[in-house]
């Protein structure tokens, strides 16, 4: 379920919070609808990003939503959900490269993977997902091939990679992946002048999504003798820290070429907590805002009265503040990213505690059972990952508020 936005329910208020789940639901029911229960397992944060833009572009009509049945994870209450071409494209994409990590998986032999049978019966579901996702992307004229290409491209670009290459020669399959899935929600929303500046921004979140792995998993990576693109090329973290600032940047900046019919929800996902995001894996995350919808800004300020993103402060993508003071042109974390913190000027790696250990797989699915009725898996400042045993955050973990008005677990 998880991905690098995933936003706090104090954050979203009111306002995004309903919008917001019900693109989480969409995806998850498309996949159920078209692939069964079990390919419901792929459903990830990231993903409803292709449903929020889709519908963020479309002209407003009816039928986007439905209603849906009880559901565990909604405390056995129904909900309004998305639907559409737009949740069908998530999840083709979900699907296509889950697919693509489960067979990365058993290629490197991980846990159970590492026996044959179990290896065995997970090359068949990776290929049932591949196939699945081809059919979904071509029921809504996006084709697959673009991302499968980028995954085979990937491993041999590891493979030759070394000191001196540069990281975003590692960084590019998956920027031109996501590029492609961006740029396709402007074609089902009718909005074709859109898919440029939207192919943009969705190689740069490819670039922050690629580079954020590389950091939180650095330190285990190499315990566990795993390739990381930062160990194996000589990366600093400094570097990484200014690669990941400058596709923020770059972000800002292609979402106010795009012309939305409704940008809220899109631009709090892509641009505030995107930059959390990158303050989350670098350690420099702090929160002590109110629950707005969009920090202090007005609706006018997120969106023009023509339907175009650049209007008000936003319109030039570079400088400007919110109501709280805070400063968005590059995050009011820069000030501080490269001097202090964890890691000093030189850019030199701070290690932590060697990780423990990892869970067999039932031996994981039980503690998962556990972290998820509990409410740990949200509310918890801290807690090992089921199986990886690597320290995690709750997703709520930066809110100034009681987690359970935060997340509305005791309901």
């Amino acid at each position: 379920m998880f991905g690098i936005v995933r936003p706090c329910s104090h954050r979203l208020g009111e306002g995004l919070k309903p919008q917001w789940l019900a693109h989480l639901c969409g995806l998850c029911l498309a996949l159920r609808g078209d692939h069964g229960q079990f390919a419901r397992v792929v459903t990830n944060y990231d993903g409803l990003i292709i449903s929020v833009l889709t519908e963020a572009q479309a002209e407003r009509a009816s039928g986007r939503r439905r209603t849906a049945g009880p559901c565990p994870l909604r405390g056995m209450r129904t909900a309004s959900v998305a639907q559409g071409e737009g949740a069908r494209l998530a999840a083709a994409v979900s699907l296509v490269l889950a697919s693509a990590k489960v067979k990365d998986h058993v290629v490197d032999g991980d846990g159970l993977l590492a026996r044959r049978p179990v290896a065995a019966a997970a090359r068949r579901v990776a290929g049932r997902w591949g196939r699945a996702g081809a059919s979904t992307g071509a029921d809504v004229g996006f084709d697959t091939t673009v991302l499968l290409d980028a995954v085979e491209r990937q491993e041999g670009i590891e493979a030759l990679a070394g000191p001196g290459t540069s990281l975003l020669t590692v960084t590019e399959p998956t920027e031109t992946a996501t590029a492609a899935a961006f740029a396709h929600t402007a074609v089902l929303a009718g909005r074709p002048g859109n898919a440029e500046p939207l192919a943009e921004a969705g190689r740069l979140f490819g670039r922050l999504a690629h580079l954020l792995d590389a950091v939180e998993d650095r330190v285990a990576d190499t315990e566990a003798g795993a390739w990381n693109p930062l160990t194996a090329l000589g990366t600093s973290r400094a570097e990484a820290r200014r690669l990941a600032d400058d596709a923020l940047h770059g972000i800002r900046l292609a979402l106010a070429e795009v012309r939305f019919t409704d940008a809220k929800l899109a631009h709090f996902l892509l641009v505030h907590e995107l930059e959390r995001s990158v303050a989350r894996a670098f350690g420099t995350t702090s929160c002590g805002h109110p629950p707005h919808e969009v920090r202090g800004a007005s609706a006018h300020e997120v969106t023009a009265h023509d339907g175009s993103y650049g209007s008000g402060p936003y319109g030039s993508g570079g400088s400007g503040s919110y109501s709280d003071g805070s400063y968005y042109g590059g995050g009011n974390h820069r000030g501080d990213s490269y001097g202090g913190g964890n890691y000093g000027g030189s850019g030199d790696w701070s290690g932590g505690e060697p990780p423990k250990p990892r869970r067999g797989f039932w031996a994981g699915c039980a503690v998962a059972i556990g972290l998820c009725c509990t409410c740990r898996l949200c509310c918890a400042k801290e807690y090992e990952g089921p199986w990886s045993r690597k320290k995690r955050e709750g997703a709520c973990r930066d809110c100034d508020c009681d987690c359970c008005d935060c997340c509305s677990c005791c309901d």
